[in-house]
């Protein structure tokens, strides 16, 4: 069976991947998706009709297009959804004109959410953006007590602690001055930043955002600033001197119609430079290099931490593990705070190490599609793992006596998020048993996952329903 093979829609279905040796090759991943949904909400408000090639076709870029689609942008397709051709909309929206609103649904897409409640709320007009149960339990609460004080109207997120659904009922900003807690999701800073031009539109006056106390993820902020700066805007990250200063970010200008190539999705190449690092392989993910504007390229620097061998031309990232000294691993102590979608990958990386690894730096990473320290922490404990969860991250020690076989499977729930599937997918490449319990999320961000890594491997996984 295939990963295409259609399944009763009351299966619980799983994916065995086969273990084999090591691996090698060498592919290119698909679209960004933290470009595209930027590319995306830039190009619906920007002057004229813009080209994105190489967009990510997924769950989180489907509801993104979708919402946008429902406010009256044009955005139309091609290449099968990689190509999108956007023309803006430029007048704001009155709520006296919308007698009932628009009622938005964004499954459980964060960069949305987070995305539209910024952007809307300086547009104008009335609106509802509501998800799937897990995004009613993720925290926006900052982001609306940020743009509360700003806006010239309502923004309420009626959930208990602060979470969606948001509801929004504005004219638009009526300041463009505004502070945000830097120390749950970068996500609220990007999307102030990128709707930052909206209310410039309407004032004609710059806007200053302040980032109060330490960032998180400070490369998807820098990739918001650059994007920005490609669709026409003016941004300055003005960096605090001293540890206990607060970034202050001032944004001017409109948006331009552009042609843009979005880069491959590095989170999704993390995967694969793994995969070589887990079984003594040689893998080359095509399409980005150490220059890119993602920050999780860095997951490289990680893995040669761990004694790989890393490789780079201007298109092209190569991890050779297949001549690691002693053949092994070694653990390391990292602060994984700017590249904290990856701690999953690593962490599976870890258990094959010769020693243990702490990650620091990522407490941000309960309140995203799951906990993914707890409950990535409980799932790894299922193979036999130690694992010391700490209030910051935690700290994997190698497996000594694995308690998965194929004798012996363990059954690995996957809690609905598309990087625990792809992460532990890894696993299956040196334990046999390792059982992945609804493998289909992964069409949040990476549809084609499943048969990618089949492909790479040269191998069919083993896909079950019951």
């Amino acid at each position: 069976m295939n990963s295409t093979t259609e399944l009763p829609s009351d299966a619980i279905a799983t994916v065995r991947v086969i273990p084999g040796g090591p691996v090698r090759g060498s592919i290119r991943p698909p679209g960004s998706k933290s470009l595209t949904n930027r590319a995306l909400l830039m190009a619906a408000f920007g002057r004229g009709t813009s080209q994105l090639d190489g967009a990510l076709v997924s769950e989180d870029t489907h509801v993104m297009t979708d919402s946008l689609r429902k406010i009256g942008v044009q955005i139309e397709t091609e290449d099968a959804g990689r190509t999108l051709v956007v023309t803006g909309l430029q007048r704001a929206i009155s709520p006296s004109d919308q007698a009932t609103g628009h009622d938005l649904y964004i499954a459980n897409s964060g960069t949305t959410v987070r995305f539209l409640t910024a952007a809307l709320s300086a547009l104008g007009g009335h609106y509802t953006l509501r998800g799937v149960p897990r995004m009613h339990e993720r925290p926006i609460g900052d982001l609306v007590q940020a743009l509360s004080p700003v806006v010239d109207g309502t923004i309420e997120a009626v959930s208990d602690g602060g979470c969606p659904p948001v509801h929004i009922h504005t004219n638009g900003w009526a300041k463009q001055e505004l502070s945000v807690a830097g120390n749950v999701s970068s996500q609220y800073l990007s999307g102030l930043m990128m709707a930052a031009p909206l209310a410039s539109r309407r004032s004609g006056a710059p806007v200053s955002i302040r980032v109060v106390g330490e960032l998180v993820s400070r490369p998807y902020v820098e990739m918001t600033a650059d994007a920005m700066q490609v669709f026409g805007a003016s941004v300055d990250l003005i960096w605090p001197e001293s540890a206990t200063g607060d970034l202050i970010v001032q944004i001017n200008g409109d948006y331009d119609s552009i042609g843009w190539s979005i880069e491959p999705d590095a989170s999704a190449a993390s995967y694969f430079w793994a995969a070589a690092a887990i079984s003594g392989g040689d893998v080359t993910v095509r399409g980005l290099s150490r220059a890119a504007t993602q920050g999780d390229v860095a997951f490289v620097d990680v893995l040669q931490q761990m004694g790989c061998r890393i490789e780079e031309t201007d298109d092209s990232i190569r991890v050779d593990a297949s001549e690691l000294p002693g053949g092994k691993l070694r653990g390391i102590d990292v602060d994984m705070n700017a590249i904290s979608d990856t701690v999953q990958t690593l962490s599976v990386v870890a258990l094959f190490a010769t020693s243990p690894t702490r990650v620091r730096g990522v407490a941000h990473n309960r309140f995203k599609e799951t906990d993914r320290i707890g409950d990535l922490a409980r799932e790894l404990r299922k193979l036999g793992a130690t694992i010391q969860e700490h209030e910051d991250g935690m700290t994997i020690h190698p497996l000594v006596d694995p308690g998965v076989s194929a004798d012996s499977p363990v059954r690995l729930d996957t809690y609905h998020d598309h990087r625990m599937a792809m992460s532990f997918s890894l696993a299956g490449l040196r334990l046999d048993g390792v059982q992945i319990e609804n493998p289909s999320c992964t069409g949040k961000t990476y549809p084609n996952y499943w048969a990618d890594l089949e492909q790479l491997i040269g191998r069919s996984h083993h896909w079950t329903a019951e």
